[in-house]
């Protein structure tokens, strides 16, 4: 017997196989015999696009790096000769000391007079403005403390016994007039209501209940007429079209433009493994027609050539040259040193030679002389 309880086996889950189609549907026989067909319509149709565009590429890239960028840079430092510099030298050297000038020139003439027009004018006119309405104010208190006061008491007294007069005259009046309006007015218009108006409008509500109800009826009746001549006039026929035409045709037009779509896209991959394959081909064959020999032409003929042409003529007539212009440069300084010293004689046989300055005593030892603590450089203690 085993005493161990036993444990539970793990259930194994059912394992989903994926599809060859990635996921997707199975197919049917109608997408297989479909796809064949539209993907080599469709290769042949996009593989001369992708070449095209291809090219296209290569040939708009080549010109945004060999024209339209320098023109561009051209353009832009033209541009900044033209308009940026100016600008900045306008703003720099005629804007800005202008508006300096403007500037003081305003302080000047505007703020410097209207500080002293508030200071020395207004200031003072204000204090008298102010003084004089303050005693008009004190003036015109007096007059109503002492006068206006006294007669609004005794005329607000007299219009409260106006007042009082009128009112009682008011009550009276108000309480006949509604007495006349109550039995007058609202005890007529009350019966009336009552015993005529309420019963009559009471059969007419109800008879116009009734016709709509009638109405009401009638409109029913001729709705639902119309609701089943339309289902079975039009709705069924459509949904018959819909489900049995439309529905078949829509499923097929749909795997058509599946397939198509992913032809194409297929198809744009495969053009462009040709293109790539293509290009790369055709840049291999330019390099190995003109840019190989003209390396090796360059390599083996022209930088031997090069090397000859400058160790044989270039450096010896560059020797020269320097020889000859250093030749020249002592020649036009001989010159000028003998044309000098021609003028000197001529000045001198002209006019004499020029006077030399008196020595003057010196206070201050030579410079080649140097001092020392037995000598001295005043007057009082030289020797």
């Amino acid at each position: 017997m085993d005493l161990q309880k036993p444990t539970a086996e793990p259930t194994a889950e059912p394992t989903v196989q994926p599809s060859a189609s990635g996921g997707r549907a199975p197919e049917g026989c109608l997408v297989v015999a479909i796809r064949l067909p539209v993907r080599i319509v469709v290769l042949v149709l996009v593989v001369p696009v992708r070449m095209a565009w291809d090219l296209l590429v290569v040939a708009a890239r080549f010109l945004r790096d060999t024209v339209l960028r320098p023109f561009g840079r051209a353009l832009l430092r033209l541009g900044k000769v033209l308009f940026v510099l100016p600008l900045i030298g306008l703003w720099r050297y005629v804007l800005t000391p202008a508006g300096k000038a403007l500037a003081w020139l305003g302080h000047v003439l505007l703020v410097v007079p209207a500080l002293w027009l508030y200071r020395y004018v207004l200031t003072p006119l204000g204090q008298g403005v102010t003084w004089l309405a303050r005693t008009a104010g004190a003036g015109l208190g007096w007059v109503y403390a002492r006068v206006l006061t006294p007669v609004g008491h005794a005329l607000a007294w007299l219009a409260r016994g106006i007042g009082a007069v009128l009112a009682a005259v008011g009550t009276g009046s108000y309480t006949a007039v509604t007495w006349l309006l109550r039995y007058l007015v609202v005890v007529p218009a009350r019966w009336l209501h009552t015993w005529i108006l309420a019963p009559v409008g009471r059969a007419v509500a109800w008879c116009a209940l009734g016709v709509g109800r009638f109405l009401a009826l009638l409109v029913s009746g001729v709705g639902t007429a119309l609701y089943w001549t339309a289902r079975i006039l039009v709705v069924l026929p459509a949904v018959a079209l819909w489900r049995w035409v439309l529905a078949p045709v829509g499923r097929v037009l749909a795997v058509v433009a599946r397939e198509v779509g992913d032809a194409l896209g297929q198809a744009w991959r495969i053009a462009g493994r040709l293109s790539l394959t293509v290009g790369r081909f055709f840049g291999t064959l330019l390099r190995w027609i003109f840019v190989e020999p003209m390396r090796w032409v360059y390599r083996t003929v022209l930088t031997p050539v090069g090397h000859v042409v400058r160790d044989v003529v270039l450096r010896p007539a560059a020797r020269a040259a320097r020889s000859v212009g250093r030749t020249t440069r002592q020649a036009l300084a001989a010159a000028r040193e003998t044309a000098r010293q021609a003028r000197a004689d001529v000045r001198q046989l002209l006019f004499g030679k020029p006077p030399q300055p008196a020595a003057v005593g010196r206070r201050e030892p030579s410079t080649g002389e140097a001092r020392t603590l037995g000598s001295s450089t005043t007057a009082l203690t030289k020797d």
